[in-house]
């Protein structure tokens, strides 16, 4: 399927309160291959002790016949994928909800997300962010679903001060 895309921002800063419409969509412009170690890790560092997710001779033994990926880190690296297109400027995240997990993630799956924006409002406490709700699906390298959720952000406004450009500059000329 052939996509025209706009070309690329000479600056990006992310997408603000004003930049989301109810319907969008946006696909992740990268995929992130889960390794064994990044599984071994996020299982050990959240003292996940369900073997299924480090014990191979266990997981044998599973109807998955092999280690799963961790559900939490599928979820983390999923909402990561995310970010670019829809929180690098939120201030914070308010809810996941509606979770599914429809089909299991094992090391060396590669994963990609797609999110759709399915709400927006302005807050009522705070005059520089709004909220936005949206659904995500992280799809594997077979086109399978492996997990959908809906999360709710608080992103600021486009003239928000919190958001001014912190790149500091310089004086100096070009040396090569």
């Amino acid at each position: 399927m052939a996509v025209d895309h706009p070309p690329a921002p000479k600056a990006w800063r992310g997408r603000f309160y004003e930049d989301f419409d109810i319907g969008d969509v946006y696909p992740s412009r990268l995929g992130r291959t889960i390794t064994e170690t990044d599984n071994i890790w996020f299982t050990c560092l959240t003292l996940n002790t369900n073997q299924v997710h480090f014990n191979d001779e266990y997981a044998k033994g599973t109807p998955f016949g092999k280690p799963l990926v961790n559900s939490t880190l599928t979820l983390s690296v999923v909402t990561g994928l995310t970010v670019p297109d829809t929180s690098e400027n939120a201030t914070a995240n308010l809810s996941w909800t509606d979770i599914n997990l429809p089909n299991p993630v094992y090391v060396g799956d590669t994963l990609w997300a797609e999110t759709e924006i399915t709400a927006k409002r302005e807050s009522k406490s705070r005059p520089n962010v709004g909220i936005v709700s949206v659904r995500t699906r992280g799809i594997n390298q077979r086109r399978e679903v492996v997990i959908e959720f809906r999360r709710t952000f608080m992103t600021y406004k486009r003239d928000a001060p919190e958001v001014t450009d912190l790149f500091p500059g310089t004086d100096s000329d070009w040396t090569v």
